[in-house]
C-alpha cells in the first residue's frame, strides 16, 4: 500500500498525485483511522480528559485521517459546489496534493459563501453557508476526532447524525416503544427555534473537545451575501459538516457536560 508522505527531500513537482492516490487501500487506511478512534473511545470511557485531547492531536496529524477526510468532501453531493474561492478538488492529483496540505498550523477558515433553499413547505427560504472545499476537508477532518467521543456518550435513544444508524433503526425502536396495548398513548413532537442560528458558541466552546483555535474558527469563519461580508456571534452555518456535531445542540451538548467531560 503506497499512501505514506512524501519525504520533504522530494520536490512537489516530482510527485505523481494522481498516482498516489490511485494507489490508496482505503480499507487499510480506515483500520489505521479505527484503531486510533477506538483508544480515543476507550479514553472517553475511563475519563481520561488529557489523553482524548493527546490522541485527538495525533489523530489530526494522521496523513491517513487527511486522506480519509478528502475522500469524504470530494465523494458526498456537495462536491460540486464551490465555497467563496470557486475551487473544487475534481481530479485525483488535487485531492492527494490537497490532503498533504491539510495542517492545524495558522489555520484561518474562509468566510461562507450563503446561499438560499426553498424549506419543505415551499413558502420560506433557508439559508445555506458553503465552505470551501479546504474548509469542509478540516471539518471532516476533526469530524474524525469527535466522532468517537460523541458515540462513547450519547444516549443510545439518539438517532440523528449518528454513525451506522438511520432512520430504519429509530422506526424499530419507535415500534418496541409504541407496539404493546401497555405503550403510551400520545406522541409529543418537540422542534428547537432557530436551532442553527441560535446555538452558542461559548457553550459550544466550553463543552466540545477539541483544538478550541480550530473550532472557533468554524463558528467565526461569517459569511458573504451579495459581496457583503457578516461576521458570526453565534449559530451554526447549514451546509458545513460542522453541523452534525451540534444538532440537536443542547441536548448533545448537556450530555457531555452531565458526564463530567469538560474541557
Amino acid at each position: 500500500m503506497n499512501i505514506e508522505k512524501p519525504k520533504r527531500a522530494c520536490t512537489r513537482a516530482s510527485i505523481d498525485y494522481t498516482k498516489q492516490w490511485k494507489s490508496i487501500d482505503w480499507n487499510s487506511v480506515k483500520a489505521v483511522v479505527n484503531k486510533l478512534q477506538s483508544r480515543i473511545a476507550k479514553a472517553v470511557s475511563e475519563n481520561r480528559i488529557n489523553l482524548v485531547k493527546k490522541l485527538q492531536y495525533l489523530l489530526a496529524k494522521s496523513h491517513y485521517a487527511k486522506l480519509l477526510a478528502v475522500k469524504r468532501v470530494t465523494s458526498n453531493k456537495g462536491k460540486r459546489t464551490p465555497g467563496v474561492d470557486k475551487k473544487l478538488w475534481s481530479t485525483e492529483s488535487l485531492k492527494y496534493k490537497n490532503a498533504l496540505s491539510l495542517t492545524n498550523k495558522s489555520y484561518k477558515s474562509k468566510p461562507l459563501k450563503r446561499i438560499y433553499i426553498d424549506k419543505d413547505s415551499g413558502k420560506k427560504k433557508r439559508p445555506l453557508g458553503i465552505p470551501t472545499m479546504y474548509d469542509r476537508a478540516m471539518q471532516a477532518l476533526y469530524l474524525i476526532t469527535l466522532d468517537p467521543v460523541a458515540e462513547s456518550i450519547l444516549d443510545k435513544r439518539s438517532f440523528g447524525f449518528r454513525l451506522y444508524r438511520g432512520t430504519r433503526d429509530a422506526s424499530e425502536y419507535l415500534f418496541k416503544c409504541l407496539g404493546t396495548k401497555h405503550s403510551a398513548e400520545w406522541v409529543l413532537e418537540g422542534d428547537i427555534k432557530s436551532c442553527f442560528d441560535s446555538i452558542s458558541h461559548e457553550w459550544i466552546k466550553g463543552n466540545i473537545i477539541m483544538d478550541k483555535r480550530i473550532l472557533n474558527q468554524f463558528m467565526k469563519a461569517g459569511y458573504v451575501q451579495n459581496n457583503k461580508l457578516y461576521r458570526t456571534k453565534a449559530g451554526t452555518p447549514q451546509g458545513g459538516l460542522c453541523k452534525a456535531l451540534h444538532k440537536p445542540p443542547y441536548a448533545k451538548l448537556a450530555i457531555m457536560q452531565s458526564k463530567g467531560l469538560k474541557c
